[in-house]
């Protein structure tokens, strides 16, 4: 009779002290708010809704359409991330299949001779299932961690191709840049030449000092060393264009071109990054993983409560095979488990916790990166537009300069190498137009990476449940 009244005391005691295992609903962690971007109303900007997934075609290069759907489909940075979200879909089964039951089964046989006896034998079949039953939910938890966890695997891509993308597009930009200098290094190092010339003959004749001789020897000296570092950057950058396209570095080669021909600068919709924060792949990979450690606690906090199993076992024993599945024997055995006193329950709680922490600080720092990078995007391409018109307007007077060199050297006027001289400034000049072209090319594909490039909003939830936890 006692015995029937402290048991129910006992389990009605333990529940009571059960631990409080509520869960806050999921909020995206805080951060810094973005009332505006700079330059706004003078840069064009291109909104989430306006950009096309496709957006490097804006450039108007079939080349570069080709080099980028290689890369898509080569590139080993861009297959490890996919082979991660195979990794990860993976994982979720294995959390589910903690709700389910196992199943054991064996077989066996014993022989023995001892002396004086007669030889004996035995055999036995024998099953086991065991289910620990998901009351509290703990199992369903942590499924819903891992789905979060292979949608910030799924976003990982989608950053991982944007950066390739980017990359890919201002390696040959870059490649294209140097071509077009290399070109008129060449065409700069001629001049010179024939500056020296021009010298030479001039000191013969005692009309100049060898010492401006030498300095024009050294002038050139100072051309083809530069055009020669000019070829090995060419170089580098066809390797590491090589490497995105998942090519052997050396084993492949972009054909000769001309930046300003070739590449067109993109007109940018106007319009405002409204959804910066749901449509970039890093910022949303890093709030799914806030959202992971958000559903470990939860597991953690569940793992508190008693767990219910249930064992079901069944077998048979013979002394002869053929009479072994005559009969069977099966037994049926429920039992809870209280975890009163378990540290590592405790401690794991915590760890949940703390690193619920570190997860909602990474993020905010990933969201603090995103506006730099919006940010310099927008300083860059404002400026460099700037420039633009700045160096256009040079490149155009000192070609009218050139030219009337020109013709004042016809009517003797000037010297030849005032002629010279002038040509060499127009060149300069014309470089500088070249590499502003290249730099307002290069921010807008930043831009464009900045602004999360095409791919659309997401918004974090538990993908399990269907809706914010």
């Amino acid at each position: 009779m006692k015995t029937r009244i402290v048991l129910p005391l006992a389990l009605a005691a333990l529940l009571s002290g059960c631990p409080d295992v509520s869960m806050k609903p999921y909020r995206q962690p805080d951060t810094p708010g973005k009332a505006a971007w700079s330059n706004q109303k003078a840069l064009p900007v291109a909104p989430s809704e306006m950009i096309a997934p496709d957006w490097w075609k804006g450039f108007r290069d079939p080349y570069l359409d080709g080099l980028v759907e290689r890369a898509l489909g080569a590139n080993f940075d861009l297959k490890i991330l996919a082979a991660r979200i195979r990794v990860a879909s993976a994982e979720i089964g294995e959390a589910r299949a903690g709700a389910l039951p196992t199943l054991d089964a064996g077989a066996g046989a014993s022989f023995e001779k001892s002396t004086g006896q007669k030889f004996s034998k035995q055999f036995n079949l024998g099953t086991q299932v065991n289910w620990e039953i998901d009351v509290w939910g703990r199992v369903a938890k942590g499924v819903e961690a891992q789905t979060a966890e292979f949608r910030a695997t799924e976003a990982d891509w989608r950053a991982g191709y944007l950066s390739l993308v980017s990359d890919v597009s201002t390696t040959y930009f870059q490649i294209l840049q140097f071509d077009e200098q290399i070109r008129q290094q060449e065409q700069t190092l001629d001049k010179n030449r024939n500056i020296l010339v021009t010298f030479e003959a001039m000191m013969g004749q005692g009309l100049l000092p060898q010492t401006r001789v030498l300095q024009q020897r050294a002038e050139i000296n100072r051309q083809s060393h530069d055009l020669i570092e000019l070829r090995r950057l060419r170089a580098l950058a066809g390797n590491a264009l090589a490497t995105l396209l998942g090519i052997p570095a050396g084993e492949f080669t972009v054909p000769p071109g001309a930046l300003q021909g070739r590449v067109q600068l993109p007109i940018v919709p106007e319009g405002l990054p409204s959804q910066l924060l749901k449509r970039r792949p890093d910022i949303v990979a890093a709030e799914y993983r806030v959202l992971v450690a958000y559903d470990l606690v939860g597991q953690a906090k569940l793992a508190q409560l008693p767990s219910v199993s249930l064992t079901g076992r069944g077998g048979s024993a013979s002394f002869a095979l053929g009479s072994l599945l005559k009969s069977f024997t099966f037994g049926l055995l429920p039992s809870i488990n209280f975890p009163i006193f378990d540290p590592s329950v405790k401690a794991r709680l915590k760890t949940s916790e703390a690193r619920t922490g570190v997860a909602e600080n990474e993020y905010r720092r990933v969201v603090m990166a995103a506006f730099e990078e919006v940010e310099n995007a927008l300083v860059n391409l404002d400026a460099h537009r700037r420039q633009r018109a700045e160096l256009q307007q040079q490149s155009e007077r000192l070609a009218v300069v050139s030219a009337q060199v020109q013709a004042q050297l016809k009517e003797g006027m000037v010297s030849q190498l005032e002629v010279f001289e002038a040509e060499r400034t127009l060149l300069a000049s014309q470089l500088a137009l070249l590499a502003n072209h290249q730099q307002i090319l290069s921010d807008t594909v930043t831009l464009y990476k900045a602004l999360g490039g095409g791919w659309p909003a997401v918004d974090v939830r538990n993908a399990s449940t269907g809706s914010r936890p």
